[in-house]
């Protein structure tokens, strides 16, 4: 086995949108595996915009990434040494790790589980589709959204790695789909992931008049990876009772100090709606029927698995910046 282990640590912290000098390709010793622990090499990352709020000095739901520690993100792997009581090398494992070639892992490591992948071809849809993006899709949908056939559903960065997943899910069950999105090729994407409805936010035209038109009925299930703007452009559109899924604020990560002022809250109100957070992990009774289901309609065709792939774990920062930009549609992953 390799006595290096080569690892991405944040250089700097980035102010507004991360650019590459923010980040540094580093080489540290091979880690030893003590008891209660394993040792695995990594085979893909996931890419989420979560990892931008890791790499600020303010208090979220994990603590920043430290300068010259290595950034953190969800990640999947194989078993090369395990110390831990269930796990044997071989194993293919998914858990918040690092960007490096090999993670020593916790049995606590924060979202820890063991995968049952037949087809190792398929690692990375593991890490999107059928794994964290569509889990979080299924979740919010399902546990905070509580769909029903029928309603209308509108989904913010519907071209995304969640946003995707939660359109053709709610598609699936009956639901009226609105896509929400901010260019013409991610609108042409979603479209022929069959939305009934597309929203280009960027195209010329008044976005409230374009919500009106997509929604006359109103919007009973607003799932939102956006925030900011969009949010507050789509409170006044809710139907009685609707309910606003948070499922990210990607408007924001990029600049934490000077966050969009919701001025529509009140429609909450006015509308009798719910706005409710949430984390996938949260809601463990949901995960098992989540896997069962989106791996029956990936397998049937129902459901269209997107990734957009980078190889090398050079990459990852250049994966983490074109995800920021808006250049990417679908699950970005790393493969190494």
């Amino acid at each position: 086995m390799e006595s290096i282990n080569r690892r991405i640590i944040l250089a700097r912290r980035p102010s507004g949108l991360p650019a590459q000098a923010d980040f540094a390709e580093d080489r540290a010793p091979m880690p030893t595996v003590g008891e209660g622990e394993m040792l695995v090499r990594n085979r893909v990352f996931a890419i989420d915009a979560a990892i931008r709020g890791f790499l600020d000095d303010r208090p979220s739901y994990l603590p920043p990434v430290a300068l010259g520690e290595v950034v953190r993100g969800m990640a999947l792997g194989e078993v090369v040494e395990s110390r831990i009581k269930g796990y044997a090398p071989g194993d293919v494992v998914r858990a918040l790790a690092g960007w490096e070639e090999y993670s020593l892992l916790g049995a606590d490591a924060l979202g820890l589980e063991k995968c049952d992948i037949s087809d190792r071809s398929q690692l990375s849809l593991h890490m999107g589709t059928l794994g964290p993006s569509g889990l979080t899709a299924y979740v919010g949908l399902f546990a905070i959204g509580m769909i029903k056939p029928g309603e209308t559903v509108a989904i913010s960065a519907a071209a995304g790695a969640v946003g995707n997943v939660a359109g053709q899910i709610a598609r699936l069950m009956g639901c009226r789909t609105i896509a929400i999105t901010g260019s013409e090729e991610k609108a042409a994407l979603c479209r022929d992931l069959g939305f009934d409805a597309v929203v280009d936010y960027k195209a010329p035209g008044s976005l409230d008049e374009k919500l009106a038109a997509a929604a006359p009925q109103g919007i009973d299930v607003y799932f939102d990876n956006v925030g900011g703007e969009i949010l507050d452009a789509v409170l006044p559109h809710l139907a009685q009772h609707g309910r606003v899924v948070v499922c990210g604020m990607i408007a924001n990560y990029n600049n934490a100090d000077e966050q969009y002022p919701i001025r529509n809250l009140w429609q909450l109100l006015v509308k009798r709606a719910t706005m409710r957070g949430f984390l996938t992990y949260d809601h463990p009774e949901f995960l098992g029927e989540a896997q069962r289901r989106i791996g029956a309609w990936v397998a049937a065709g129902e459901l269209r698995p997107l990734e957009n792939i980078s190889q090398g774990l050079h990459s990852a920062p250049d994966a983490l910046i074109r995800l920021m930009s808006g250049r990417t549609t679908g699950k970005t992953v790393v493969c190494l």
